[in-house]
């Protein structure tokens, strides 16, 4: 699937109205990352965009892969693999920039994070959602929001406000007003 087909699709959920009160039906993101699915839900999704123009930032954590311009703006990109402990995200003709918006605080933050494919937009009731697994996983439980039961396996339901936790994300805030404030 296309990214902007998935763009395009991310973008129908969020304008879509399901009937009933009680339908509680959430459209998740879904993604492959190091040969495991993971999924996040497509509120927090502004774009996906493909792979390149990366320019690297010295100095910065093992999971901050860089920064990339996007329309102007300087957004940070994480390499989600690293995040979890494991080995950097290997660049293939398949990997992707999923733009996210996540919350701290008062503050809106836009970051990239780098996957290695992205397959589908999927309406999960919650209901269908299993809690993480006590143990067994290879990241953090505290990553995990749930586990979602996707075609003959399962996604990974991520966590975003901790994957991308507020310690991470005041260095990013550092990182961005220092360079709002770097001479032109």
């Amino acid at each position: 699937m296309s990214a902007l087909t998935l763009n395009k699709a991310i973008e129908a959920g969020r304008h879509a109205h399901q009937p009933g009160e009680g339908n509680m039906i959430s459209q998740y993101l879904i993604f492959s990352l190091g040969g495991e699915l993971f999924g996040v839900g497509t509120l927090r999704v502004r774009e996906i965009i493909e792979w390149g123009n990366l320019t690297t930032v010295p100095m910065m954590p093992a999971f901050m892969r860089g920064v990339i311009n996007l329309r102007g703006a300087v957004v940070p990109v994480i390499d989600l693999n690293a995040r979890f402990g494991r080995a950097r995200t290997e660049v293939s003709r398949r990997t992707c920039i999923v733009i996210l918006e996540v919350q701290a605080d008062e503050d809106t933050f836009v970051l990239g994070v780098i996957v290695d494919a992205v397959s589908a937009v999927r309406q999960i009731e919650r209901s269908q959602i299993e809690p993480p697994p006590s143990f067994g996983t290879r990241i953090r439980a505290d990553f995990i929001d749930g586990m979602a039961k996707v075609n003959s396996g399962f996604a990974i339901l991520l966590n975003l406000g901790m994957v991308l936790s507020i310690d991470e994300l005041s260095d990013l805030q550092t990182f961005d007003s220092a360079d709002a404030h770097a001479p032109a």
